[in-house]
């Protein structure tokens, strides 16, 4: 139950995933969307369950995850390169990124696997319930711990999927305002991201 609280909370905060998620919503539909969000959260489960019993692996390979994280940043400026394309090209509706031949559960998946910001923001969390006796260490436990993430994301990335579908209703269908909308916010996620990262005040800069 607590997996899931905090995994709903971690979701609110306008990231790449989620951004994503509405996007698909609003270019493509439901369906793909909640495909998309499958496939994210079921990358994101995985990397929890190894990251309770890794964590020495991760730190011991932080210029990995340190990599992962510029190309996650480089994903994020292309989104909303592409955004604002589309938001300026009437002839192009739909983000060539989000919007391509590959099947949005797979999208998902992938981009949820180059985000390496969950590994040090779910082991934090798992370190502080194990220490305060909340997660108990033993397979049942973390079965349920897992899948209640899953689900807390799951609930999280619906509320994006589904407003995008109210945001494309309040603003009549109009698609360009809608892209630029998301090209701001996908420009914005990728500003703070890079703050963080130049500072060393994101969450892979900050494990000990």
């Amino acid at each position: 139950m607590m997996g899931m609280f905090i995994s709903f909370l971690g979701t609110l905060p306008m990231g790449t995933l989620n951004i994503s998620a509405m996007q698909i919503s609003v270019t493509d539909g439901i369906r793909p969307a909640i495909l998309f969000s499958i496939g994210a959260l079921l990358v994101e489960m995985i990397y929890v369950r190894v990251t309770l019993v890794a964590m020495g692996w991760f730190r011991k390979h932080r210029k990995l995850l340190m990599g992962m994280e510029w190309f996650t940043l480089v994903i994020i400026l292309a989104l909303a390169a592409t955004s604002f394309y589309t938001a300026t090209h009437a002839s192009v509706k739909t983000n060539p990124i989000l919007s391509n031949t590959i099947h949005r559960f797979w999208l998902g998946a992938g981009m949820s696997a180059v985000n390496p910001l969950q590994i040090p923001f779910w082991f934090g969390w798992s370190t502080v319930l194990t220490g305060r006796g909340v997660l108990v260490r033993n397979g049942n436990n973390y079965i349920f711990y897992v899948a209640g993430i899953g689900i807390g994301t799951f609930i999280g990335h619906c509320l994006f999927i589904f407003g995008g579908i109210l945001l494309v209703q309040e603003l009549d269908a109009k698609q360009d305002m809608i892209q630029w909308v998301l090209g701001f916010v996908f420009l914005a996620t990728g500003l703070v991201q890079v703050v963080k990262m130049l500072r060393h005040k994101d969450a892979i800069s900050e494990m000990k």
